[in-house]
């Protein structure tokens, strides 16, 4: 099943659709305008909360957990590396490689993908591409994706400089 995840470009607080592959909306996910690291829910259509990702502000690299039906389900780690950036997803299993920063990489589990992202360059915003290989596990894909964007998107806002 493909997903899509569009981020409004000029937005206060994270708050967008993700549409399955028809344009329809599926799921809605929204941020604290101000909280203490960063923070975001997945909703359903009906305004059913199905995942809370909470980045765990007290630790030495960037690392968030995943919660669902109010019990912890995943933790997702960045290793620490000097050129290619690695990350440990604990819970499920799961492992993750490909190109972070052109937003190009699977998760697997025992060597099976169990979602492929991809940006999709040519649009306002950004735009990932889900395809996830087993519908029942989604949202849990989709909270370990919201993770990882959020240390790849602090990681460029931290690295841009004003003036010179």
């Amino acid at each position: 099943m493909k997903l899509y995840m569009k981020q409004k470009v000029f937005s206060w607080k994270d708050k967008f659709s993700i549409q399955n592959s028809y344009g329809e909306d599926k799921y809605f996910v929204e941020g604290k305008l101000i909280s203490v690291g960063k923070k975001l829910r997945i909703y359903d259509t009906a305004g059913n909360e199905l995942a809370f990702v909470n980045q765990k502000v007290v630790s030495l690299m960037p690392k968030f957990s995943v919660e669902m039906n109010g019990e912890e389900v995943a933790v997702i780690k960045k290793k620490f590396t000097l050129f290619k950036p690695k990350y440990l997803i604990e819970g499920p299993g799961w492992e993750v490689e490909g190109d972070f920063f052109g937003h190009d990489y699977t998760i697997t589990e025992n060597g099976a993908p169990v979602v492929a992202i991809h940006k999709k360059w040519m649009a306002w915003g950004d735009t990932f591409e889900l395809d996830i290989a087993d519908e029942s596990r989604e949202v849990l894909a989709m909270a370990v994706v919201l993770a990882i964007d959020a240390v790849l998107d602090n990681q460029q806002n931290s690295s841009v400089s004003i003036g010179d």
